[in-house]
């Protein structure tokens, strides 16, 4: 695994954008798994957006 390797957000693997990935539904749903190294994030929605935290990488949020 080189550095520079990104994850999908939504299924946590690697390589080419997945079908299943690539859905309309998908690009409203929060991110899911950390691009950065593919572990699960603690995700907490709220009425006005939502956060995504990664224990290694930090937090990400919607605003």
């Amino acid at each position: 695994m080189t550095s520079s390797e990104t994850f999908c957000v939504h299924c946590g693997q690697t390589g080419p954008p997945h079908p299943g990935c690539s859905t309309p539904r998908n690009a409203l749903e929060p991110p899911r798994f950390c691009a950065q190294c593919a572990r699960r994030m603690v995700v907490q929605i709220t009425p006005v957006g939502w956060t995504a935290r990664c224990s290694r990488h930090g937090e990400l949020a919607s605003s």
